[in-house]
């Protein structure tokens, strides 16, 4: 599938997980593609890599500017890069609230507020943002996290209303539990992983992880061409976990 092919597109967090698979897939079906990351010394070609901390603005201005001078323009966003938490309201202090927040949320407005010009030259510009299940379901223990992500999903919203009439579409995927390095560290410092996994899989309909190139091709689908008519959109990919309410298995 070539669906891609012409465009340019930038991933931020894309050295490792969802962002990685998603930076590989879009380049797979035809795309030239830039990552950020805190740490791109694992990216290689055909990725383009840029070095960038998405809670200092100046080092997102350089790396946006950066990678569409390297790509000859940006066509695609994705803003996948983020911090996960654990914890009820009353378990992280105000510098771990002001923390995740700026990179979860602010993080995705200074790299769309630098993508922008690019963006409004582009025949074909997409942004996606990377949400997750926890904006639209009450989740334990993920207080600050489903905070954060709330927010996501309201800003998707908010930007795909203020730059529709400029050509730019703007949606969001709201992954479930996917199998990542952060759910992986999570796991390991259970007292009991394999437990802590088993729960996991289970609240999920489908019995199972959500894998990272799950998410990818959702990503690549809001990103398309093909779908040049949506926008707004949160698209789901959490094994049903949002809208399905299966019967206990039999015993």
């Amino acid at each position: 599938m070539s669906d891609f092919e012409g465009l340019r597109a930038l991933v931020t967090g894309g050295a490792s997980g969802i962002g990685r698979a998603t930076a590989e897939l879009l380049a797979a079906r035809g795309a030239r593609v830039a990552v950020l990351d805190l740490d791109p010394t694992t990216v290689g070609e055909p990725l383009l890599a840029h070095r960038a901390d998405v809670t200092d603005d100046p080092s997102v201005r350089r790396a946006v500017a950066a990678a569409a001078d390297g790509l000859g323009g940006l066509d695609v966003l994705v803003n996948n890069a983020g911090v996960g938490a654990q914890g009820t309201v009353e378990d992280n202090d105000d510098a771990e609230w002001h923390r995740v927040l700026d990179v979860n949320v602010l993080g995705m407005v200074r790299t769309t507020r630098a993508a922008l010009p690019h963006l409004r030259r582009s025949a074909h510009a997409a942004i996606v943002n990377t949400c997750s299940i926890a904006a639209t379901a009450g989740l334990p223990q993920r207080a600050l996290y489903s905070a954060t992500k709330g927010a996501v999903l309201s800003l998707t919203l908010a930007m795909a209303a203020d730059h529709v009439r400029e050509g730019i579409r703007v949606n969001c995927v709201n992954p479930g539990t996917v199998d990542t390095p952060w759910v992986g560290r999570l796991l390991d410092a259970a007292d009991d992983p394999a437990a802590e996994r088993a729960a996991l899989e289970a609240r999920q309909p489908t019995g199972r992880l959500v894998s990272a190139a799950e998410v990818a091709g959702a990503i690549a689908y809001l990103a398309s061409p093909l779908s040049g008519a949506t926008t707004g959109t949160a698209l789901a990919v959490d094994g049903g976990m949002q809208g399905l309410r299966p019967r206990p298995a039999a015993r």
